[in-house]
C-alpha cells in the first residue's frame, strides 16, 4: 500500500501483546544468580571492583568484575575452551533462566524455541589476545578458534548448542542498547508466532587495555582511582564517567498461551517495545533526547498504556555528564515527576551490550517484589535533574508498570514497557 500524495503512510498499530516472563538468569558484579544479584543491588553491597593489571598506567585502571562465578566449574573445562568469556557468562545465565522458568530442554519442542542475545563487542578479549600472538609469534601460531570465539554471535551460538535449541538464534549488536533490543526482538518474535519461547538479553566481557584506553581518550569513564567502588555515580553532581563492567542478563519470554498451557509461574510481562535512531552523532546522543523519547513513546503505544501508568524507570543512567542530563530531561518531559527512577549501573558497572538485559531483569524483579533498587552512590543529586531518583536505600512501593530505557553509541535507542503479572 502506498501513502496518499503529501501524507505519510502510517500503519494501524498492532493489538497489545504481553509476553510472559517466566525465568530470569543473572551474572553480575553485584552477584551471580537472580537472588544474589537482586540482594546486591537492593542492599547496596559493595560490588566486585578493583585495579586490573592489564590496565596499569591508564587513567582508569579498574573494572567491575564477576568474581563469584567460575564458568569452568559449571560448564566443564572442555566446553569453556570453546567460548570467549562473554559467551561463558551467557550460558551460565541461560541455564539459570531456563531452570527458573521450570523448562526442561530434554522435552521442549526445540524448533519452537528461539534465542536473541545482544553484545556490543563480542569476544574482544580473545581477538586482542590473538592479535598479540600474531605480532609476537607470527601467523602460524594464531588460533584457528579466532572466528567462533571472537564473533558477536558467540553467546547466542553457545547457548543454542548448550541447550539444544533448533529455533531462530540471533545476535543483536546495537552498542549499549543491545540487550534491550534483543528483548524487544524476542517480544516481536513471540507476537508473530515464530516461536513459543525465546531466551533473550545481553552478555559482555570486555576488560581489554585497548577498549579502556579508548574510553579514557573519549573521557567517558571515571578516573576516581582512589575509591573505585563509588566511582560510578549516576545523577550525582560529582559524576565523572562510567565504569566498565562484565556480566550477562537473560530472561525467558513465552507466548502467554504457551505459558498458560503449561501452568508456568509468570514473574512479569514484556508488554511494549520501541526503538529509534538519532541520526545525530557516532558517539553523542541527540542533545534534546528526541530519539530516546520516540522509542519510549512507541513502547508505551505498543503496550496500549499512557505515561501516567508508569511507576518505575530503570534508566540507562551511565554516570556521564551529558547522558544523565539528556535522559532525565526526556523522562520528565514524557513521564512527569511521578515515576521512581534508578540506575543499577552504580552496582554492576556499565556492562555495555549486556546492560539492557541485566537491567530489564532487575525491572522484572522490581515489579514482582514491588521494590525499587537504589542508586547507591548518589551523594549529591545534580540539581539540574528534574526527576525523583531513588537514592541510597531501596524503596518499597506499589506499581503495575515499569520502563527500561537504553541508549547506544551510534544513536541506537530502545525502550521496554514491563507490566506486573
Amino acid at each position: 500500500m502506498s501513502a496518499a500524495p503529501g501524507r505519510p503512510y502510517r500503519r494501524a498499530p498492532l493489538a497489545p501483546f504481553a509476553a510472559a516472563v517466566t525465568g530470569v538468569g543473572l551474572v553480575t558484579a553485584a552477584g551471580t544468580g537472580a537472588d544474589a544479584a537482586w540482594h546486591g543491588v537492593t542492599e547496596g553491597l559493595a560490588p566486585s571492583v578493583g585495579p586490573r593489571p592489564e590496565l596499569d598506567g591508564l587513567p582508569c585502571d579498574f573494572f567491575y568484575s564477576v568474581t563469584d562465578c567460575d564458568p569452568g566449574a559449571i560448564l566443564g573445562v572442555a566446553a569453556q575452551r570453546l567460548m570467549d568469556r562473554f559467551a561463558q557468562l551467557a550460558v551460565v545465565a541461560a541455564r539459570e533462566a531456563v531452570a527458573d522458568a521450570g523448562l526442561d530442554p530434554a522435552v521442549w519442542d526445540s524448533g519452537r524455541v528461539g534465542i536473541v542475545i545482544g553484545s556490543a563487542h563480542g569476544g574482544l578479549p580473545f581477538y586482542d589476545e590473538q592479535h598479540a600472538v600474531l605480532t609476537d609469534r607470527g601467523p602460524r601460531r594464531v588460533s584457528p578458534k579466532l572466528a567462533p570465539l571472537s564473533v558477536v554471535n558467540g553467546a547466542a551460538s553457545s547457548v543454542s548448542l548448550d541447550l539444544g535449541v533448533h529455533g531462530p538464534s540471533l545476535a543483536v549488536s546495537t552498542a549499549c542498547s543491545s540487550g534491550t533490543v534483543a528483548i524487544g526482538t524476542a517480544h516481536q518474535m513471540l507476537r508473530s508466532g515464530a516461536c513459543d519461547i525465546v531466551i533473550a538479553g545481553g552478555a559482555e566481557s570486555t576488560c581489554t587495555r585497548l577498549l579502556i584506553a579508548s574510553a579514557c581518550s573519549l573521557k567517558a569513564v571515571s578516573t576516581r582511582r582512589e575509591d573505585p567502588t563509588s566511582a560510578c555515580r549516576p545523577f550525582d553532581t560529582h559524576r565523572d564517567g562510567f565504569v566498565v563492567g562484565e556480566g550477562a542478563g537473560l530472561i525467558v519470554l513465552e507466548h502467554p498461551d504457551h505459558a498458560r498451557a503449561r501452568g508456568a509461574a509468570v514473574r512479569a510481562h514484556v508488554s511494549g517495545y520501541g526503538a529509534s535512531s538519532d541520526a545525530h552523532s557516532a558517539v553523542a546522543p541527540d542533545p534534546e533526547g528526541l530519539g530516546i523519547e520516540r522509542a519510549l513513546r512507541t513502547a508505551l503505544a505498543d503496550a496500549g498504556l499512557s505515561p501516567a501508568d508508569v511507576g518505575h524507570v530503570n534508566a540507562h543512567g551511565t554516570s556521564t555528564l551529558s547522558n544523565d542530563l539528556i535522559e532525565t530531561a526526556m523522562l520528565h518531559r514524557v513521564l512527569g515527576e511521578s515515576p521512581l527512577v534508578t540506575s543499577t549501573k552504580a552496582m554492576t558497572g556499565h556492562t555495555l551490550g549486556a546492560a539492557g538485559g541485566i537491567e530489564a531483569a532487575f525491572a522484572v524483579l522490581a515489579l514482582q517484589r514491588q521494590l525499587v533498587p537504589p542508586t547507591v552512590n548518589l551523594d549529591a543529586p545534580d540539581p539540574r535533574i528534574p526527576i525523583e531518583v531513588v537514592a541510597k536505600e531501596a524503596r518499597a512501593t506499589s506499581f503495575d508498570c515499569a520502563v527500561k530505557t537504553s541508549l547506544g553509541f551510534g544513536g541506537h535507542n530502545a525502550a521496554l514497557v514491563l507490566t506486573r503479572a
